[in-house]
């Protein structure tokens, strides 16, 4: 089918042709076929790599060109990122939302194309932002993610509430495994396109004994490591002007295989040392310093516990083909676009507590597989696992390579999914009674798999019973109401269990504490926790000794309820030595995490503060505007004596303290030390910035404007 042919918006048609794309791909022409440009929901299940996004882009412009709107579900900030990049600059203005839950962006209304993640859709809908309305399609990318215990529940009923709301709107999903598609596809009134096409061969094979075993041949590979088998997998896809991919199951693994192939492969680009340069100019930790000496010679790890600029750098210098084997925790294999010539999956087993060391699901390994092969650039693409011995390799034939991904299963039957989502649907007007909320979860996936729905109704009623009896709901004989509480709380986009201890912590304690307040929001459901060790143990008690009238909780005395107890007192203590200016090197050295993992927690307990300062307005007045400085001081990283300087645009964290040392601690000090005195401490162009701002009628931000976000920091101490 070419190009040239489709009933498509000629810009996006020039577009491709330019682009050297003139014919569709057999899953893309199918998708035609089927009725995309007509409207029809589809469900799109095809391997990795043939022609996904192509098919949502066409799709959307064909509703762009109808007057209509669309909304592009990730389920990654990262992959919306990615998404946004792509769909601009092909005659459609888009717009991307990820952050501040509680906003309503009515601005977003102005694209025609709006690339969010399932959680912002989902508070855009509690907040009723008005543009919604207008949607007329809408794309899930990774639609098999329903079966994701974390994300599943919302991207449920965030399908559900967007169908219940506009009915004609059409839907297509999008998926590279799922090994159930006629059951979603049913749920979602759509078409159902499967292919096993891809544009580049996929040669899936075992290594072991110095030969990658295939169905139909074995290939030897050159020995150069006798220790290392991935290393030699790896310099043998290199050495054909290839690039390798090799997934460990931990950040140790990846960081120490990227050491490994740094020091084989040895490269000496320039641009390389450019990029080394860029991770060296702010690298705090010693994780950063060995990730930019990889990527000098050619190699490079990725893993959660990187920042965002960092992952960039490495992410850029694999696309461009520079930097040539990256070691990867599976998270590589969520979304983002980085296909390469062979896809080494070493590490197929993994740690499940209680259970020990557990085979990874076989959808995990064709995800992995699906990057193996770039469109256009390889002649094929080789999956290659790795067998301990020959006894092995017909097992991981069987248990991988021949098995079909697992069948994916609606999560979100669990009172623990429902909280949010029972209170969500009453407070935003889905359902007013408990026959019109049993309506809506009939729309469910859950209800579509399972009919008799017995499940969902005990867990639907489990979540009411506890938004009745903590206020947050208010039941009248058949009608349901949220109360002022409970819409706020819909509105914070958190859970009601969260935001019902951390009210019980405002009203019981009359002495307010910072550290009070922190180690309340550590405890809530809403906040990532760091694991506790036992080696852990005594710093945390010294903790609690040491602040025996800032710490709002005591320790348990049931042995069940002490780990829980523990990794939240963590957690609080790593937060409160980041509000006290301790640096990213001194955190994570102190509590083994990576710059990606404190900047993770910092984003996490902002968000859960900002929710505190609401709910403290509407519980404790007399506390609202120590936690709302408490907040800015999070957010900033600082302690509270620094709040006037961080109130001027471009001053942060560390150009505050260096005022507040040189006996600059306010504005109007500021303004009387000079222009010439700041300049010696911060730098001509700073200083100037500064005395521009203090010439103006308005010249510092309100307390409301001090928000400086960590979006786009390399580190999280980048503030200046």
């Amino acid at each position: 089918m070419l190009i040239a042919n489709l009933p498509i918006p000629a810009n996006l048609k020039k577009h491709y042709l330019d682009a050297g794309i003139a014919e569709l791909y057999p899953p893309q022409a199918e998708c035609v076929d089927r009725g995309m440009l007509e409207g029809k929901n589809l469900l799109v299940a095809i391997p990795t790599a043939s022609g996904k996004t192509l098919i949502a882009e066409m799709a959307m412009h064909g509703q762009i060109a109808a007057g209509g709107k669309c909304l592009y579900i990730v389920p990654l900030k990262a992959l919306a990122s990615e998404k946004f990049d792509e769909f601009s600059n092909k005659g459609a203005r888009v717009g991307i939302s990820t952050g501040d839950l509680d906003r309503r962006d009515d601005m977003l209304g102005r694209n025609d194309i709006i690339v969010a993640t399932s959680e912002k859709v989902d508070s855009l809908l509690r907040n009723n932002a008005r543009w919604i309305n207008e949607i007329t399609l809408i794309v899930i990318d990774e639609i098999h993610l329903i079966d994701s215990d974390n994300r599943g529940p919302t991207l449920e009923v965030v399908i559900a509430k967007m169908r219940c709301r506009n009915p004609k709107m059409q839907v297509i999903g999008l998926s590279a495994t799922i090994g159930n598609p006629k059951t979603l596809a049913g749920w979602l009134e759509a078409e159902l396109v499967t292919s096993s096409w891809r544009p580049v061969d996929l040669r899936q094979g075992v290594f072991c004994n110095n030969r990658i075993h295939f169905n139909d041949k074995d290939r030897p590979v050159k020995q150069v490591s006798k220790n290392f088998d991935d290393l030699n997998l790896c310099l043998d896809t290199i050495e054909e002007g290839g690039q390798c991919l090799v997934f460990v199951s931990s950040r140790r693994n990846a960081e120490a295989f990227a050491k490994r192939a740094a020091g084989a492969i040895k490269s000496e680009d320039p641009t390389l040392a450019s990029y080394a340069e860029q991770l060296n100019k702010d690298a705090e930790t010693e994780m950063v310093k060995t990730l930019a000496a990889c990527v000098a010679k050619g190699a490079a790890f990725h893993h959660a516990g990187l920042s965002r600029a960092e992952r960039s750098i490495v992410e850029e210098g694999f696309r461009k083909g520079l930097i040539k084997c990256i070691s990867s925790t599976p998270t590589l294999a969520a979304g983002l676009n980085l296909p390469a010539r062979r896809v080494i999956i070493r590490d197929y087993l993994r740690f499940s507590a209680g259970e020990g060391m557990q085979p990874i699901p076989a959808s995990e390994y064709h995800q992995m597989a699906g990057r193996a092969g770039r469109p256009r650039l390889d002649p094929y693409g080789e999956a290659v696992l790795i067998a301990k011995d020959e006894g092995q390799i017909e097992e991981l034939f069987d248990r991988y390579i021949d098995a079909p991904a697992e069948n994916i299963h609606s999560k979100i039957a669990e009172p623990d999914a429902l909280y949010t989502h029972v209170l969500s649907l009453i407070s935003s007007g889905f359902a007013s009674t408990r026959t019109e909320l049993a309506a809506f979860m009939d729309r469910t996936f859950y209800v579509h798999e399972h009919r008799q729905g017995r499940l969902m109704k005990k867990a639907v009623d489990t979540a009411l019973s506890f938004l009745v009896s903590s206020e947050l709901v208010t039941e009248l004989g058949e009608h349901l109401c949220a109360s002022d509480f409970g819409s706020l709380v819909s509105r914070l986009y958190i859970d009601p269990r969260s935001a019902a201890f951390i009210v019980s912590g405002l009203r019981k304690n009359n002495s307010y504490a910072d550290l009070g307040v922190l180690q309340t929001i550590c405890s809530t459901p809403d906040m990532p926790k760091l694991y506790a060790k036992n080696i852990d143990l005594p710093a945390l008690d010294r903790m609690v000794e040491a602040h025996p009238g800032e710490l709002w909780l005591e320790p348990p005395l049931d042995e069940d309820e002490a780990e829980p107890y523990y990794r939240a007192l963590k957690t609080t203590m790593l937060l409160s030595d980041w509000a006290d200016e301790l640096t990213d090197a001194k955190i994570c050295e102190r509590y083994a995490v990576g710059p990606g993992d404190l900047y993770g927690m910092v984003e996490s307990v902002n968000w859960l503060l900002h929710a505190t300062t609401e709910l403290a307005r509407m519980f404790a007045p007399a506390a609202h505007s120590k936690v709302r400085e408490y907040e800015i001081c999070m957010k900033n990283g600082i302690r509270r004596e620094l709040l006037p300087l961080v109130k001027l645009r471009g001053i942060g964290r560390v150009r505050a303290r260096r005022l507040f040392n040189n006996s600059i601690t306010s504005p109007d000090a500021l303004g009387a030390a000079g222009i010439e005195n700041v300049t010696k401490i911060l730098g001509r162009g700073i200083a100037e910035q500064l005395f521009a701002q203090l010439d103006k009628s308005r010249p510092v931000r309100s307390a409301e404007e001090v928000d400086i976000t960590l979006r786009g920091q390399s580190t999280l101490s980048k503030f200046g």
